[in-house]
C-alpha cells in the first residue's frame, strides 16, 4: 500500500512538470524533463535500494514496510529535496523591485 503510493505521487508528479513545462516552455522541454524524472527515480531506487541492503534485513519492519518500500521512501525524501531546488522559480529583476 505504501508502495503504490509513492509510485503514484511520482506518477502525478510526473504529470504536473509535465504539463508546466509543455506550457511554459514547449512539448519536447516537457517530454525531457519526464525523461529527467524517470533516469532519476530509476537510479535512485537502485541506488536507496543498494543503502537499504546494507540496513534492513528483506522483510524489514514488517509486511508494509520492507525493504524496497524503505528504499522507495528514502529515494522520495532525497527527491523531494533535489526537485525543490531544481524546480523553483527563479525571479526576475522586475519581480523584486518595489514601486
Amino acid at each position: 500500500m505504501i508502495t503504490a503510493f509513492i509510485f503514484s505521487i511520482h506518477f502525478i508528479f510526473s504529470l504536473v512538470i509535465f504539463t508546466k513545462k509543455w506550457q511554459d516552455e514547449n512539448l519536447s522541454s516537457g517530454f525531457l524533463n519526464i525523461a529527467l524524472i524517470a533516469i532519476l527515480f530509476a537510479v535512485g531506487w537502485t541506488i536507496t535500494g543498494m543503502i537499504a541492503k546494507l540496513v534492513m534485513e528483506p522483510k524489514g519492519l514488517g509486511i508494509q514496510f520492507d525493504r524496497d518500500t524503505f528504499a522507495l521512501s528514502l529515494l522520495t525524501i532525497v527527491e523531494y529535496f533535489f526537485y525543490k531546488f531544481y524546480y523553483k522559480e527563479t525571479s526576475t529583476v522586475n519581480d523584486t523591485e518595489k514601486q
